[in-house]
């Protein structure tokens, strides 16, 4: 691979050599654009992902669907603002095991990683059982894990292919989603304009209706919101395999937010429109809710087609994507000895085979231990996700402020201190089994931690700007186990 030197503009140094001032080598396949990275984000949190939850979300908000979007939105544009700020300053493949590693100290990067682990490693998991429970839907009396089982076994193949496969699946399934997407607003705008559904009609209600908000409305509905955005922040473990400048995965990721938010609104608003001022979903309905009036509004055939399209969406496309990012976290925290060494071997075609044939297993083993609780999935996910989001927003303050004596108040201090408060108050009412998970889970992570400590293994990070300027000879060469 040959490294472009920009002469006339010294200050650019090229993503390659800015690696290895890090003092690591270029070991991923540097091929994702700007573009890739944006359509990879997209996949992540799936455009049409209020599709499977809408019915949940209906009666979680008293039909104000699209504000919860919104709202959701609005929570996580500072999340990902912090986001791009540190991958601005910290272009590494480990999301905030890296950022924090590297903004505040590495025992601190060590549990922010670890913390995310749990989201990234049942995110695959969560995504392989709900997309069996929706292949029942379709196929009724056929077992549940064997699936499951086909699905880990399709993307497992697709991320060991090398990032060109996933690039090209990625464009692909976009392209499908979009068009669904497409056909839905065609479908509703006709029957809401066509008098199909008696009742339907466009109404600003669904957006804001003042005599139903409440503040524990806004509250729940934070929580369910803030779950639909999780996928941007798997941008940032593309970090090492990107061609755009520094800024390029900060800006694909705060771009991806507000497109995948415009989708979210833009359906909501039309469904909860077709659902014509109901109360709430039953029982019996809520899970099906967006197919349902898929099917009042147009016939079964469409229904069919949309949630086919739905179960491929989950199964697939946003599960590879889960997969390549948890790889990614593994490869780098292991490429700093803070996970066993074998999961930074690199095959031929430049991916991290150990680490996703790891994250293969696992989905497969979880899968069948988690068959059926999609509820605790979900709640072990946001536990992982929001606790690295606070210690991401802590280390933007400890990095730009403290260290860099940045004048960027807004942007350095402000900013991360609302994304904390708003963070760490969903996190405060998480349910129960959330948090009881998340602990337990931490508290494992320090066993890890000490035991690596104990066995004479230092967290120390190489390269510039690594604890406090402690510089680690950039051999490239790594401890073993």
């Amino acid at each position: 691979m040959t490294t472009h030197h920009h002469h006339e503009r010294p200050a650019e140094i090229s993503p390659q050599e800015q690696l290895e001032s890090y003092g690591y080598k270029q070991e991923l396949k540097r091929s994702v654009s700007t573009a890739d990275l944006l359509i990879y984000g997209l996949i992540f949190m799936v455009p049409i992902a209020p599709w499977a939850i809408f019915g949940t979300v209906y009666n979680a908000s008293a039909g104000m669907v699209p504000l919860v979007y919104l709202i959701g939105l609005i929570a996580m544009i500072f999340t990902a603002i912090a986001y791009a700020q540190m991958a601005k300053s910290i272009p590494l493949a480990g999301s905030v095991f890296s950022y924090v590693g590297r903004g505040i100290h590495p025992a601190a990067g060590f549990f922010a990683g670890w913390a995310i682990l749990l989201d990234y490693l049942l995110v695959p998991t969560l995504l392989y059982v709900f997309a069996a429970e929706s292949m029942i839907g379709i196929f009724p009396g056929t077992p549940r894990w064997m699936w499951a089982l086909i699905f880990v076994a399709i993307n497992t193949v697709i991320n060991l292919l090398g990032i060109s496969s996933i690039k090209r699946m990625n464009r692909v399934f976009l392209a499908i989603e979009v068009v669904f997407i497409v056909i839905f607003v065609i479908i509703a705008v006709t029957a809401l304009n066509g008098g199909t559904i008696p009742g339907a009609e466009f109404t600003t209600d669904p957006i804001w209706d003042a005599s139903k908000v409440s503040g524990p409305l806004i509250a729940s509905a934070l929580s369910i919101a803030v779950l639909s955005f999780l996928g941007f922040d798997g941008i940032s473990t593309m970090a090492e395999e990107s061609t755009g400048r520094r800024n390029s995965a900060g800006k694909a990721m705060i771009i991806a937010l507000f497109i995948v938010a415009f989708c979210f609104i833009l359906q909501t608003w039309l469904a909860s429109a077709l659902a014509g001022g109901r109360e709430s979903f039953g029982d019996d309905e809520v899970g099906n809710a967006f197919f349902l009036l898929v099917e009042a509004a147009s016939n079964s055939g469409w229904a069919t087609a949309f949630f086919v399209v739905n179960v491929l969406a989950v199964g697939i496309a946003n599960a590879m994507a889960a997969q390549a990012a948890t790889s990614r976290l593994l490869f780098s925290m292991s490429r700093d000895r803070q996970l066993p060494r074998f999961l930074n071997k690199i095959n031929k075609r430049q991916v991290p085979q150990a680490a996703i044939l790891v994250v293969s297993g696992l989905s497969a083993i979880l899968v069948l231990f988690f068959v059926g609780q999609i509820d605790l999935i979900s709640s072990l996910v946001n536990f992982g996700a929001l606790f690295g989001f606070m210690m991401l927003h802590l280390s933007v303050i400890v990095h730009y402020i403290v260290r860099k004596k940045s004048k960027n108040y807004l942007l350095h201090l402000v900013v991360p201190v609302v994304g904390f408060l708003i963070i760490g108050y969903v996190l405060l009412n998480a349910n129960v089994e959330a948090k009881v998970g998340g602990i337990v889970w931490l508290v494992i992570g320090a066993g890890v931690f000490f035991y690596y400590r104990h066995t004479g293994r230092k967290t120390v990070l190489s390269g510039e700007g690594a604890d406090g300027g402690v510089e680690v000879p950039a051999t490239g060469e790594r401890g073993g186990v």
